[in-house]
């Protein structure tokens, strides 16, 4: 017998806040790591990317162009690669199994040593999100992967090298998420269901952002932060700090290498 469709929502919404809720007891000196990383390449003139892949690129495209966020992160995207913007849908996954496709990216991108790069990747067991990783460190970029570590304990990697993400970053952020990404099940369900990777990956990538921008204010550094344009003078004071910052920002400016 089927479980009411309250019952469902609820136990959703608890399994959502106990993942969050471990992220934040267990992942706090690794999410401090990773604003550290970005406060120090902002400070220091450089610039911050996000990559994902399939339904991982939602966090990524979560942090970029947002308002309340940080200008200076910039979506490095690999085409047919971003979401599920493709047809058919399954070729987005079918392009994290091609070898070089993730060098050919970055070797053509505005990307340069002493830039953060994100590579957010639930499973980190294919080939696109480890040779992304892999890249980038020898470019001299800092790393911050964004998975779950259980898929590298209890799952075999799709890359040659039998290795998987957290293997290839300076910093890991785990977001717990348990192998197949379903919380819930039900007898009337054939399937499990209810993922919770974006909640909490999404999570992950604002607590970042947030530690990150409070770490430049208390350098005394003014940060490079976004504001609705949907709030009186939004536009006005996001077109000064776009200006400002053009030669860092690669969504509205000329990726000029």
């Amino acid at each position: 017998m089927s479980q009411p469709a309250e019952e469902l929502s609820d136990r959703y919404f608890d399994a959502a806040i106990t993942l969050l809720r471990r992220v934040r007891d267990e992942e706090g000196a690794a999410i401090k790591a990773a604003a550290t990383a970005v406060a120090n390449a902002i400070a220091a003139d450089g610039r911050v990317f996000a990559f994902g892949a399939g339904h991982s690129s939602l966090a990524a495209q979560d942090v970029v162009y947002r308002a309340g966020g940080l200008a200076l992160v910039n979506l490095l995207s690999v085409p047919g690669a971003n979401g599920v913007d493709v047809v058919p849908a399954t070729l987005g996954s079918a392009l994290e199994r091609v070898e070089g496709l993730a060098e050919a990216v970055l070797e053509t991108s505005p990307a340069r040593k002493g830039d953060v790069l994100f590579v957010i990747s639930l499973s980190g067991r294919n080939t696109l999100p480890v040779d992304m990783a892999r890249r980038a460190r020898t470019l001299g970029l800092t790393v911050v992967g964004v998975t779950s570590v259980a898929y590298a304990e209890q799952t075999s990697s799709r890359h040659a090298s039998g290795t998987f993400l957290r293997d290839h970053c300076d910093i890991v952020l785990d977001s717990k998420i348990a192998v197949g990404d379903a919380e819930l099940t039900d007898e009337a369900v054939p399937a499990p269901f209810g993922p919770a990777s974006t909640v909490v990956t999404s999570a992950l990538m604002q607590a970042v952002v947030a530690t990150a921008a409070a770490d430049l204010a208390a350098r005394g550094l003014t940060p490079p932060m976004i504001r609705s344009g949907n709030v009186d003078g939004g536009h006005e004071w996001n077109g000064r700090v776009f200006e400002e910052n053009r030669d860092r920002i690669f969504f509205r400016h000329s990726a000029g290498r």
